[in-house]
């Protein structure tokens, strides 16, 4: 899924792309090395500026066409997934921030010169520049660290010092005391140098008022757009060549090893494309420091991620990707260029850090208002404050706002938008939405094949708290191959007498009831056969036995089940039909868990955390703490982004996979890093329930092998992207 949402995006990196491969194949590129690192333009440089893609984001009093940034990254990522050659990227740039951060005066000189072809480059750091005042001017000395399209550029940004404050200024490239120097680029298609000053005239119009940090966070958003489109072009070949290279006998996608490879990075450009786009469409707001949160989050996740994306793409080609003929080296040295020239990536994590412990981020639905259902909503939970908690969730169940989304009378029947009013007005008045735990997997499948009679029998009760349920599906002999059970029912008269053994169920010893599977025909191929059962949990001949786990908690059971008795009355859908019955459990089970947070039962929220410690700790732990907010809004954005695809009437897509996979490895990684934050004081804590401090660090971190194994392992998750998403052959039995 690329950084664009919706049809418009589609088109505009469409457009550029049928640009591209006209304009731009590589196979010229190739042969035209020289010229563009002596910065010549590309021949095609007229017609890429008359297509307008070089101006979207710059007003339209100046000729543009007054798009936002987010509609700029579209491009980049485009120019990225082509390799584009030339300097549009530095010349967005410096346009760009002279549109942020210039004066009037500025915009009127400058904006209407990109939007007629002008090239432009835009230094980020100010090398040996100096800056002295001369009346109301300044004068500039010294020589930058290298640029991209220095060259090539007719308009120059530049950041000099003066004393102790960095100042950013525009100047013309053919300004006297301007000199450049070519230098011979990693980055093959574009061309780099030093630009150089001596005593050039800056007047005030040309003098910008950025703040710290803020061109950089603006240049380092475009960055990362184009290195996520040298990441997803890298991922799209390797996983090509995956379903075409053969060895003994077989497409090498079909070995589970490079099936796993190839997911995983296609889960790694996903996460990184969420969070390019969660920083473009920040950046088009109007709050500095949502958009320096976000940007410093998106160089965190994107940058080196995109140049080791590229390298494992490479060697997953094998030989022929280390060759000078393929064209993957090429987007390596590329993504290389960016990693080198954006700045360090310690740095970036540390100010994703600071951020992280000053400002939260608030990310906009734009969700319309609808006043009427929102004070109706807002009214109800009201109401529940002054009520007992039962009485208040009976309130809550029968008005149909613990799941709104089921169909009346069980719930509202809302929509996407009206979901999220609902989520909104519960989080405005200091409550937790209601939930029905494992009735949330339970309840979509009897209202979807279940009777009327099962319907108006279990699902109120449970909405109202009066039921509680477990799932009776994974087997010694059938966790993540849940077909393989072994668990039988036979029919009797009235109904059927079920046989056999679960493990690893949640809640089985506090539920009242239970979702089973069971095998009804014998004979029947693995995924026939199967019948799904509503299990009273009380009955006889079930017993429930805890199952100690290595944080020492009990929330997971053994269940026999030795002659248990089911009525007719409790299967659902027809007998055989199980495995249908139960996709829909496991598809809802899927979103729910994919969408776990990094806080939650017996984790810390990191942020807290670093805010306790004392300041020097605190100082060694904000890279730490950066990057693993940055990867938490990535997550966060990449299900704000399933979201709006939802409102906007649009196919979610894969997030629901993709959340599920990487969230679990994530919270991992950063309840590991939360530990190793309490030092020794996490070696002292035990087993009891009460277990504060370090002691409760080193029981978040051992309690997270159920977020890589529960609802599927891992692997198994691997393996449903690798094949149902990416289209890899199966591995044969």
């Amino acid at each position: 899924m690329p950084i664009g949402i919706g049809p418009d995006h589609d088109a505009l990196a469409d457009t550029l792309a049928r640009f591209a491969e006209r304009a731009a194949p590589l196979a010229r590129t190739r042969t035209q090395f020289a010229e563009l690192g002596r910065g010549e333009r590309p021949a095609f440089w007229k017609q890429l500026m008359s297509t307008g893609i070089s101006s979207l984001h710059i007003a339209e009093q100046f000729g543009g066409a007054g798009a936002g940034l987010l509609e700029l990254a579209v491009a980049l990522e485009q120019s990225g997934h082509r390799l584009i050659p030339g300097p549009l990227l530095p010349t967005v740039t410096a346009s760009a921030v002279i549109g942020a951060h210039g004066t009037d005066a500025a915009h009127k000189a400058w904006l209407p010169g990109f939007v007629d072809g002008a090239t432009g480059a835009c230094g980020l750091e100010p090398g040996t520049i100096t800056l002295t005042e001369d009346g109301d001017d300044v004068i500039a000395s010294g020589t930058t660290l290298p640029v991209i399209g220095a060259v090539s550029a007719d308009i120059l940004v530049l950041a000099g010092r003066c004393d102790d404050e960095i100042v950013w200024f525009v100047s013309p490239a053919d300004a006297d005391g301007v000199t450049r120097t070519a230098e011979e680029g990693v980055d093959l298609t574009r061309d780099i140098g030093r630009i150089s000053l001596s005593e050039v005239r800056i007047t005030p119009e040309n003098i910008l008022g950025a703040r710290a940090g803020e061109v950089e966070s603006l240049s380092v958003v475009l960055q990362c757009a184009e290195a996520v489109g040298i990441a997803r072009w890298a991922q799209e070949t390797s996983l090509a060549y995956a379903k075409i290279r053969e060895q003994f006998g077989r497409p090498i996608g079909a070995f589970q090893a490079i099936k796993h490879k190839c997911a995983q990075l296609f889960i790694r450009v996903e996460v990184m494309t969420s969070a390019a786009w969660d920083a473009a469409t920040a950046a088009d707001g109007r709050d500095p420091d949502q958009s320096a949160l976000a940007a410093a989050r998106a160089a965190t996740v994107c940058r080196r991620e995109a140049v080791d994306v590229v390298l494992e793409c490479l060697t997953l080609l094998g030989g022929i990707g280390n060759t000078w003929e393929h064209d993957i080296h090429l987007y390596w040295r590329r993504a290389l260029s960016l990693l080198a020239l954006g700045g360090s990536q310690d740095e970036w994590a540390r100010r994703a850090g600071e951020f992280a412990v000053t400002t939260e981020r608030h990310a906009a639905l734009g969700v319309d208002d609808r006043p009427d259902f929102r004070a109706w909503v807002a009214e109800t939970i009201a109401r529940t404050e002054h009520l007992d908690p039962v009485s208040g969730r009976v309130l809550l169940a029968d008005r149909g706002l613990v799941a709104p989304h089921y169909p009346e009378p069980y719930g509202l029947g809302a929509d996407t938008a009206g979901q999220l009013i609902i989520a909104e007005e519960f989080d405005r008045a200091g409550m937790a939405a209601p939930t029905t735990v494992i009735g949330e997997w339970a309840l979509p499948s009897i209202l979807r094949y279940g009777t009327q009679e099962q319907m108006t029998r279990l699902v109120v009760p449970t909405l109202r708290g009066e039921i509680t349920w477990c799932q009776l599906f994974s087997e010694p002999g059938a966790g993540s191959d849940l077909a393989a059970l072994t668990t039988f029912a036979t029919e009797v008269d009235g109904g059927w007498r079920i046989d056999g053994s679960k493990v690893w169920t949640s809640s089985a010893h506090e539920a009242q009831w239970a979702i089973c599977l069971a095998r009804t025909d014998r004979d029947a191929p693995k995924h026939r056969g199967i019948s799904f059962f509503l299990v009273e949990m009380n009955s006889d001949g079930l017993e429930v036995r805890p199952l100690r786990e290595a944080n020492g908690d009990a929330l997971f059971n053994e269940v026999l089940l030795d002659g248990v008795f089911v009525s007719d009355a409790n299967i659902v859908g027809a007998p055989g039909e199980g495995w249908k019955v139960a996709r829909t459990t496991l598809a809802n089970e899927r979103v729910a868990m994919g969408a776990t947070p990094v806080a939650g039962r017996d984790r810390f929220d990191p942020v807290e955390v670093v805010r306790n410690l004392d300041s020097r700790t605190q100082r060694t732990a904000l890279p730490a703490l950066g990057r693993i907010t940055s990867g938490t809004g990535a997550l966060d954005a990449l299900a704000h982004r399933s979201i709006l695809k939802r409102l906007s009437g649009l196919n979610p897509g894969v997030e629901a996979s993709v959340l599920k996979a990487a969230s679990a490895q994530h919270i991992t990684d950063a309840a590991a890093q939360v530990f190793e934050w309490f030092g020794p004081e996490a070696a002292v804590g035990g087993l009891g329930a009460d277990v504060a401090g370090g002691g409760r660090a080193a029981k978040a971190y051992l309690s997270t092998p159920s977020l890589l194994i529960g609802g599927g392992t891992l692997e198994i998750q691997l393996n449903v992207i690798s094949e149902q998403i990416l289209g890899l052959p199966r591995e044969p039995r």
